[in-house]
């Protein structure tokens, strides 16, 4: 497995790359300036467990780099980083299939918080995925429905688990995937329907 950071601008991929290899140092980080070598890459290195992207490459338009990959690769975890305020582009490429998105201004601090978050929800949610059935959570997913039962927001949340913010969205995003939803509103549905919600 590989985790695939592609960016036409060396300094940023650098600064990405760097942030990862301290993150997972035994991981495999492919380095690719457009998203068209991608097919050729993965075939060289293997499938993808982690999509580090930026959002403007030569070969993309708006959120097409996101789309094109979730489509190929609709399991694979992406975050996206990109020039543009979140405030401009946060919400259509979590639309389009991101799990995260990452202002280039941000710290080496905030980028290895988010991308560690990204990391470990996704091994958690590999690990539900390999240790039950489909219909049940990880520990941590259970944990985030009865959250958002009681109506806590993603700081109420991100203090209870002493995690980031960052950490809180990535889950949050994880889980309604995992579930098939978009909202906190629908989880909670879902979650009642499904008997997901602890009774005790």
């Amino acid at each position: 497995m590989s985790i695939y950071v592609i960016d036409d601008h060396p300094l940023m991929r650098d600064a990405i790359v760097m942030v990862l290899r301290r993150l997972r140092p035994a991981e495999n980080i492919v380095e690719l300036e457009r998203l068209d070598k991608l097919t050729n890459a993965v075939k060289q290195h293997g499938m993808p467990d982690l999509f580090c992207l930026d959002l403007k490459l030569p070969d993309t338009t708006g959120c097409s780099g996101v789309i094109a990959v979730k489509q190929i690769y609709p399991d694979v975890p992406i975050a996206v980083y990109s020039a543009s305020p979140a405030a401009d582009m946060e919400e259509a490429c979590i639309e389009a299939g991101a799990d995260t998105y990452i202002e280039k201004s941000a710290s080496s601090a905030e980028l290895a918080a988010v991308l560690r978050g990204l990391l470990m929800a996704d091994a958690e949610a590999e690990e539900s995925l390999a240790a039950s059935t489909s219909s049940k959570l990880s520990k941590r997913q259970t944990q985030l429905i009865a959250m958002l039962d009681k109506g806590m927001s993603n700081r109420d949340i991100a203090a209870e688990l002493e995690i980031s913010e960052h950490t809180v969205k990535v889950h949050l995003w994880r889980l309604f995937r995992r579930l098939g939803v978009k909202s906190r509103t629908q989880a909670l549905h879902h979650a009642r329907n499904h008997g997901l919600l602890s009774t005790s």
